[in-house]
């Protein structure tokens, strides 16, 4: 069991009010809270380890590539990855999606080939696909998905030809929730020789992941979405595939030797981390991985299921109230319309009432013109929040509906 009311304590944002209401956050699909350790941390490594990494001789620029490598360390160990090496650290998921888009298709793919995904993907992982088109020449297969928002996976297999070069899927709909068989796509694209990547920007948080069980290819995650901070990221690549991409980007870092003839490059994962690394944000991301370990995303899982639960049973009731994305197997995010209420009117107005929510395409443009809808109303749960935070969400929709 999760002492809730212990937890909050350690994300102090959530003790303030707006509007003169207190603040009930539901937009952690968005970006999460962070907890009081994960800022500690940034201000400990600029106040006291704040040198450039992996260059200096001194004490600090020591104990700074300390830390650096000790996070990469603990990433590895978090995802399950066979080697430190295997760990690229980015901005974040868009980031990591493009360096596998523009290093792959550079490597591996000419006109006329195809990166198979599905009709759930986020903006993050088709545009990086769309450049690669008007560069390579490659071209987007799509999977479509059910009437509950759940991926046709008969479709799937269909879609695979000889142009099929890898598959990218997404873990978890950030509009519908919708946890996808991961394990089963990897058998799948293995099974035809395709390597697939895996954006788990949605999952991380929710759920344990073990790449090596998965046996996916690459996989990409952010930090603010697992109370940790923004602009940092993971790639994680199976040392295989690591070793034969090249470069994403070139300057300093990333290089074993430069004259003005020719530069050769450094051993994974320097290869793809060209520049002055984000040091503080790798330290302060190890921070927040060891904070949920410590909490146990099992138990974590299981308390968000139980508030999916709560709240979706408690929207059905609301006439009128509609939940779109019904998959048997989903995580904490519920998107939903109401008759006669436009998704941007609702979100304003529950703000008013200290209701953060969700409104518009969620990146996910296509996903909507497919549904048919212009957006939605997201709401998205994480293990701080509490039945009585969902119990305020219901009433502020029926006070809104009485108004329209």
């Amino acid at each position: 069991m999760l002492n809730i009311a212990e937890i909050r304590k350690d994300f102090p944002i959530l003790s303030r009010t707006v509007y003169g209401k207190p603040l009930v956050y539901l937009d952690n699909a968005a970006t999460t809270q962070k907890p009081r350790c994960v800022v500690e941390k940034i201000e400990e490594m600029y106040y006291n380890l704040n040198a450039n990494v992996h260059r200096g001789v001194h004490f600090l620029s020591q104990e700074a590539t300390n830390a650096h490598e000790a996070a990469r360390v603990t990433v590895q160990k978090f995802i399950g990855a066979k080697s430190s090496s295997e760990i690229v650290f980015t901005h974040g998921t868009t980031e990591s999606i493009n360096l596998v888009a523009s290093s792959f298709c550079r490597a591996f793919c000419r006109e006329g080939d195809e990166i198979l995904i599905t009709a759930m993907e986020h903006h993050s992982n088709i545009v990086p696909w769309q450049l690669q088109g008007d560069i390579k020449g490659v071209k987007l297969q799509v999977v479509p998905i059910n009437e509950n928002g759940e991926l046709c996976l008969d479709e799937l297999e269909k879609k695979i030809s000889p142009c099929t070069k890898l598959i990218a899927v997404t873990h978890i709909s950030n509009v519908l929730g919708t946890i996808n068989p991961i394990e089963k796509i990897t058998e799948i694209a293995h099974k035809h020789n395709i390597p697939i990547l895996i954006d788990a920007a949605q999952s991380i948080p929710h759920l344990p992941i073990d790449v090596q069980k998965i046996d996916c290819d690459f996989l990409v995650f952010s930090s603010h979405k697992m109370y940790g901070p923004t602009g940092i990221g993971v790639l994680y690549g199976k040392e295989k595939w690591l070793d034969a991409l090249p470069p994403y980007q070139g300057g300093g870092e990333m290089i074993a030797s430069v004259t003005f003839e020719r530069t050769t490059y450094s051993e994974i994962p320097f290869k793809f981390e060209a520049g002055t690394p984000d040091f503080v944000g790798s330290a302060a991301l190890a921070t927040a991985l060891d904070y949920i370990s410590e909490i146990g995303l099992k138990n974590i899982s299981r308390y968000e299921h139980e508030l999916l639960k709560y709240a979706t049973q408690q929207l059905q009731t609301i006439k009128g109230l509609h939940i779109i994305g019904n998959a048997t197997n989903k995580s904490s995010v519920i998107s939903f319309l109401v008759d006669g209420i436009h998704p941007y009117d609702m979100g304003m107005l529950l703000d008013k009432m200290g209701i953060a929510v969700r409104t518009g395409h969620h990146c996910a443009e296509p996903l909507m013109n497919e549904l048919g809808i212009p957006g939605t109303v997201r709401a998205s749960l994480a293990f701080y929040n509490t039945h009585e935070e969902i119990d305020a969400l219901i009433k502020g929709i029926e006070r809104i509906i009485t108004m329209f």
